[in-house]
């Protein structure tokens, strides 16, 4: 509730600057000031309402409202940007003597409110297409009864809030119809309680691979409940959780070491360790690391490590956040190479906070393993 009363404030703020920004700035008329003020507070208790789904109560009754406010916020950012815009470009304009700066704020506002707008819209209607991307990473020591091995990397589903049980049951439809042979989970599939969100991961249960499902905890994973109770769950729903451990797979007579580890920031008694889910492994094994942040590659890169998977990133989710995800991780998406160790990073099927994508959209990734 706290953390509730505390958003609260910052969005009567925000939408207070926005009011005076866009509204009574550029002049609108009298007749349309109390309107806009209206729906601005409407769209405000939405965006406090949303914050507290998952975490403090149930989404599923109300989680259209829910959507509404979290893809709000998406529009609230690109808002935000549009004011730092019009600020520069009104200095420049009183730096080279325009005279008619009244006008010209009335065009920039409406240009940044439309931009704005149109730029969630598409977010949205790009975080709803789901591709499944194809990949290959090629190994000059690869078993050849690993060749063409399909595993499907699918993370970052980030159900509870503004999506449901419907949008897990989507995904496990694309994921199954891939027929991959290994089903590997780098996390963050959820946002909030097992007793809120649990509902909402289950359909996870319905994937289906010949060579089994194996995950590991993300971040988001421990910022309401505990670790453990996230993973003993995905136990209870046929995932074989690796916890700074690892687990031998026999495919055609080979067998491959799958190793698993929290995440890269989690705290003790979740602290990721590489060298206790490598421990006992025979390193003349194919083995195969996920961790859900890229981060992890660096450490792991050093340990005999052959393909790391991961998540996290998001491909950025909204522009222009890909440029921070880069600053901060070794890399964003794809297939990449940090040292000996080959790296594979989903964008991830849903969408933490807002249900949007820009410039990154969703995927089910379907990496196969090929030799030479």
């Amino acid at each position: 509730m706290q953390q509730m009363i505390l958003v609260g404030v910052a969005v009567a703020l925000v939408h207070g600057l926005l009011y005076w920004r866009l509204v009574a700035a550029p002049g609108l008329p009298g007749w349309a000031r109390i309107p806009a003020a209206v729906f601005l507070s409407a769209l405000g208790i939405l965006a406090v309402i949303a914050v507290g789904a998952s975490n403090t109560f149930a989404p599923g009754p109300v989680r259209p409202l829910v959507w509404l406010g979290q893809t709000w916020y998406a529009v609230l950012f690109y808002l935000l940007l549009g004011l730092i815009v019009i600020g520069v470009v009104l200095v420049i304009a009183r730096l080279a003597g325009y005279s008619r700066r009244s006008r010209l704020l009335q065009a920039l506002s409406a240009s940044v409110v439309v931009a704005s707008v149109g730029t969630v819209a598409y977010g949205v209607a790009e975080a709803e297409d789901i591709r499944i991307v194809e990949a290959q990473a090629r190994f000059a020591d690869l078993p050849p009864q690993l060749d063409g091995l399909r595993i499907a990397v699918v993370g970052d589903l980030h159900v509870g809030a503004a999506r449901g049980p419907e949008f897990t049951e989507r995904v496990v439809e694309l994921v199954n119809a891939q027929r991959p042979d290994l089903i590997v989970l780098p996390g963050d599939l959820l946002d909030g309680s097992v007793e809120l969100v649990g509902p909402d991961v289950a359909p996870i249960a319905g994937l289906r691979s010949e060579f089994g499902t194996f995950g590991v905890a993300g971040n988001h994973e421990g910022y309401v409940d505990d670790v453990g109770q996230w993973m003993d769950f995905w136990e209870s729903l046929g995932i074989e959780t690796l916890r700074n451990q690892r687990t031998e797979v026999t495919i055609d007579g080979v067998t491959i070491e799958m190793a698993g580890v929290y995440d890269h920031d989690a705290k003790e008694p979740y602290a990721a360790d590489i060298d206790a889910a490598l421990a006992g492994g025979d390193p003349s094994r194919f083995t195969v690391l996920i961790a859900h942040q890229p981060l992890q590659a660096i450490e792991a890169g050093d340990r005999g490590v052959d393909l790391q998977l991961s998540g996290h990133t998001h491909g950025g989710q909204m522009w222009p956040f890909v440029y921070l995800v880069r600053m901060v991780n070794p890399t964003v998406s794809g297939l990449d190479r940090i040292g000996d160790l080959q790296i594979y990073t989903t964008r991830g099927a849903g969408a933490w906070g807002p249900p949007v994508r820009v410039g990154a959209p969703p995927d089910i990734s379907i990496l196969t393993l090929r030799r030479g």
